[in-house]
């Protein structure tokens, strides 16, 4: 009897597990409209499938996107990209619920990464668009009519949180699957392919955030700490001098191949974080040229000007600085790598400023120590700091 009863429950397990795999295989999908589909496909990510039928003799194709797994506070699209991979340009259908519970079903042309989603015409012709949601599954029928004669074409399909005030669609996020969900799809085979995990969008953005981060976020303060701590130090002169022309030069020439990067990648974003970020970007552009300009400029330690050249060099060097360090932050939030790379920024941040604080306090206590001997005597009225007084950490 136990083991009759083992034999069931088995049995139940197996066929439990075998509709399981039924219920996400798109060959084995049952639509309850009645409505059959000659081809399909399970789309890697994003629990998603498409089904169609495609007409070569009109290009003309009958679609159904499936995307489940979905909450009444999800939106779905999928998209045809006709003149690249990526998302700018595709052009999308889009559905979501209604807080009353109808389903909207809308299209979209994509221009931006930032899109809102608004409503908007195709650049070719789509009928029969409807949606239907059941089970946290979205379903979305239309008829497209591809132009060209197209039979290999670019798709894109997403899901992404409605906003809760206006219950419109709000940005996806940009990392993991998310940014996977593109790929190419033969309309006459079946065969599909997805794209590079590192597509050229992700890599040029990632590209832009390392140099950077490395170039106006750590090269910058370095450089800083070096010019306003190793001076104190006779023996480091003027090796410091010459460390920290490097340091700003090399930060400099970095920071321009990044900020190039950042003027295309601009181009084609639009969003009040990419215009905030942009804005900064180009505002510290301009501040670290002119410091280049200001290094061949500078005068001679015993000129007029000197001391008002001083001014200048030391507060637009800390504004670079500031201003950088605000701006790696925002391209961590439209980036929004794994939180592992922001830590580890931070990590170096942290430990800049302490090494600063340090050398902050050593510093002063050598400049005072050497005051203090002057006064006494001690030093024979002689040179302080690097020769040229009892200079203060910082002055140049």
């Amino acid at each position: 009897m136990d083991g009759m009863l083992k034999l069931f429950v088995s049995s139940c397990i197996l066929m439990s597990m075998l509709l399981t795999s039924s219920a996400q295989s798109c060959s084995r999908y049952a639509f309850s409209s009645n409505r059959v589909f000659s081809s399909c496909n399970d789309l890697p990510y994003l629990n998603s499938f498409l089904h169609w039928n495609f007409n070569s003799s009109s290009s003309g194709v009958q679609i159904a996107y499936r995307h489940t797994g979905v909450t009444s506070s999800m939106w779905v699209a999928w998209a045809i990209n006709l003149d690249s991979t990526g998302m700018v340009g595709s052009q999308a259908l889009v559905a979501y619920r209604n807080p009353d519970g109808t389903i909207k079903a809308y299209t979209s042309s994509v221009d931006s990464y930032q899109t809102a989603l608004s409503e908007s015409n195709l650049s070719f012709p789509v009928s029969d668009l409807s949606a239907t949601y059941s089970n946290s599954e979205m379903i979305i029928y239309a008829t497209l009519e591809l132009p060209n004669n197209s039979t290999t074409v670019n798709q894109v399909w997403q899901h992404g949180p409605l906003s809760a005030t206006t219950n419109t669609p709000g940005v996806h996020a940009f990392s993991g699957p998310n940014v996977q969900s593109m790929g190419t799809l033969d309309l006459l085979s079946g065969r599909s392919a997805t794209a590079p995990v590192g597509n050229s969008r992700t890599r040029n953005r990632n590209i832009h955030g390392v140099l950077n981060a490395v170039s106006w976020g750590i090269l910058m303060p370095i450089g800083a700490i070096i010019a306003r701590y190793m001076r104190v130090f006779k023996s480091a002169d003027p090796a410091w001098f010459y460390l920290h022309v490097t340091c700003q030069s090399s930060a400099y020439i970095i920071g321009v191949a990044g900020w190039a990067t950042g003027i295309k990648l601009g181009s084609e974003s639009s969003g009040v974080q990419y215009t905030a970020h942009r804005a900064i970007g180009i505002v510290l552009f301009c501040l670290g040229t002119l410091q280049v300009f200001a290094l061949l400029l500078r005068p001679k330690k015993d000129h007029k000007y000197r001391f008002y050249w001083d001014i200048y060099h030391h507060s637009v060097g800390y504004t670079v600085i500031i201003l950088s360090i605000i701006n790696i932050y925002k391209g961590f939030d439209i980036l929004d790598p794994e939180k592992k790379w922001k830590r580890a920024y931070t990590g170096i941040l942290v430990a800049l400023a302490l090494s600063a604080v340090f050398l902050e306090a050593f510093t002063w206590y050598i400049v005072l120590k050497r005051k203090k001997s002057a006064r006494s005597g001690k030093m024979n009225g002689a040179n302080g700091v690097n020769g040229h007084g009892a200079e203060t950490p910082g002055t140049a």
